[in-house]
């Protein structure tokens, strides 16, 4: 286990150093999403099965294809690279130092008796099979006991959804060179490989199916509205990639994903506010039902479903942005 980890921790390192040092950005690309496969791998190894499947679908893959999308949109190549630069190496050096000292004085991993185990930790395990009786700890913290800070997460994400749509919605007073749909057609696109595609079609169910898997599993098993959105997300996008922007954007169009994203954070705080209705506080799901505990595991229903409909819908319309956009 310990080689494993420190194989993929210096292959995270590795990937890292090549990726910043490529003149060639779809190079750079495909080694961030390396990076991002081997720290999803790391965190498997450290039993965050969690946020390793949240980190493999957002990035290896959501953040991959928003990268090539965007490329699409400038130059394969760095320019305007400059010279060495002493003070922002010697800034960075400082910085890794202080972080390794830093370092040191952590505790050992897995120690029973560190700082973290004896706070609110024990609590968390002791009262989950009480208060809400599921399995699955990081659900019950994220959903209910941390609820405010997981919807603001949600709004958080629903609100850089609007501010992407914003910036790429910008259109340059002079006149488009060449459009969307003529670079489609002049350049090979990956429908255009027979192999590729048939597997690609063959991926899509495979991965919408382990989507609602996770959504809907999530307090029983590692999983959750974000994994399951980010998952959600990627089946799009790969059709997108096989048949084209144009038909990804009929079947799922802009207008559709933002109302469905504002959808998704409504239900989450409507949730809340109808928790207050019925006489107990925002986020007290324990009132939804006339047992505590039914209601618990209700309102984390109701709430993770709302927080995979903004996620999944966030990162399409970003998807349908980047690859919906003309070329000038």
């Amino acid at each position: 286990m310990s080689f494993l980890f420190f194989f993929t921790l210096s292959f995270v390192l590795i990937s890292a150093v090549l990726a910043v040092n490529a003149r060639d950005l779809f190079v750079s690309t495909i080694w961030l999403s390396v990076f991002s496969l081997m720290m999803a791998s790391n965190f498997f190894i450290l039993d965050a099965a969690d946020v390793a499947i949240t980190e493999a679908a957002v990035g290896a893959g959501v953040s991959t294809v928003l990268f090539l999308s965007a490329l699409a949109l400038t130059g394969e190549k760095e320019s305007g690279r400059g010279g060495y630069r002493l003070l922002p190496s010697v800034a960075l050096l400082t910085l890794a130092v202080v972080l390794i000292v830093v370092s040191l004085d952590q505790p050992r991993l897995g120690d029973p008796s560190a700082p973290v185990h004896q706070h609110i930790a024990p609590w968390f395990l002791s009262e989950t099979p009480v208060l809400i009786d599921i399995p699955n700890v990081v659900t019950a913290v994220l959903a209910s006991f941390r609820g405010y800070d997981t919807l603001g997460e949600t709004l958080v994400v629903f609100t850089a959804g609007i501010g992407v749509l914003a910036v790429l919605g910008f259109r340059p007073k002079r006149k488009a060179v060449i459009t969307a749909a003529e670079v489609s057609r002049k350049t090979v696109r990956i429908r255009d490989h027979l192999v590729l595609r048939v597997v690609g079609k063959l991926l899509i169910p495979v991965i919408m199916l382990f989507a609602l898997v996770v959504q809907f599993h999530g307090e029983y098993s590692p999983g959750g509205g974000f994994s399951a959105g980010a998952l959600f997300a990627s089946a799009v996008m790969l059709y997108g990639i096989l048949e084209g922007a144009d038909r990804s954007m009929k079947v799922m169009p802009q207008l559709v994903m933002l109302r469905l994203a504002a959808l998704g954070a409504s239900i989450y705080t409507f949730v809340g506010i109808f928790g207050m209705i019925l006489g107990g506080n925002f986020l007290d799901y324990s009132v939804l039902s006339s047992n505590p505990v039914a209601g618990q595991q209700l309102g984390i229903l109701l709430i993770e479903f709302g927080v995979g409909l903004t996620v999944a819908s966030v990162l399409v319309m970003v998807f349908n942005a980047f690859a919906g956009r003309d070329t000038y």
